[in-house]
């Protein structure tokens, strides 16, 4: 058994709005240990199960490597969508793009989806706010994500990524003002590529 190690990306990242230069460089630090982590539990797994008779002797070191797997690789993606997210500098969504028709198709209006988003981002503990694409009916959904893998919904493509765990702006603001945060992303986004996803 043979896995395809991942890479850690690079991203081109300018100066932002209200979350600083040190809480990026912070968090790419985080980024970087998800990548290192899933190569490192693959990489045991496989070792781990040279043989059906290893498997067998192994098979539950291999199965709890196997939950741990969720939380490194879904920590390495999520930040793959968050950071690629502010690439090109802050681009709003246009009032042409499919994405925005679409928001307004199911919430009325863009401000009730932003607003619920938003809303949905103010959700206590730690995780992230999706907004995800159902590709077999069209639907978008706002969805919170427990730490990184919990609550993820099988087969949406994610459209949007903010990430509320607290190491994304307690170096700008306390925990009790991440709604600042919150705004702060929104000055950001490049919705050009999350239109894209779309």
């Amino acid at each position: 058994m043979t896995y395809k190690t991942y890479t850690e990306k690079k991203f081109n990242i300018g100066e932002l709005k209200n979350i600083s230069a040190k809480t990026i460089e912070e968090h790419l630090k985080l980024y970087a240990g998800y990548v290192k982590h899933t190569n490192l539990i693959l990489e045991k797994v496989a070792d781990l199960s040279k043989t059906e008779e290893e498997q067998i002797t192994n098979i539950y070191t291999i199965g709890e490597l196997k939950r741990r797997l969720g939380f490194e690789f879904c920590g390495m993606r999520n930040h793959e969508y968050y950071f690629t997210q502010f690439e090109g500098g802050q681009k709003v969504m246009s009032v042409e793009s499919n994405l925005y028709k679409k928001i307004e198709e199911i919430w009325g209006s863009y401000e009730k989806w932003l607003s619920e988003f938003k809303t949905l981002a103010m959700t206590r503990g730690i995780g992230w706010a999706f907004l995800y694409q159902d590709i077999a009916t069209g639907n978008l959904m706002n969805t919170w994500v427990g730490e990184q893998h919990e609550g993820h919904l099988t087969g949406l493509k994610p459209i949007l990524a903010l990430d509320m765990w607290e190491h994304s702006y307690m170096l700008d603001v306390p925990p009790s003002e991440k709604k600042k945060y919150v705004e702060a992303f929104f000055e950001n986004v490049n919705f050009m590529i999350v239109e894209e996803r779309f």
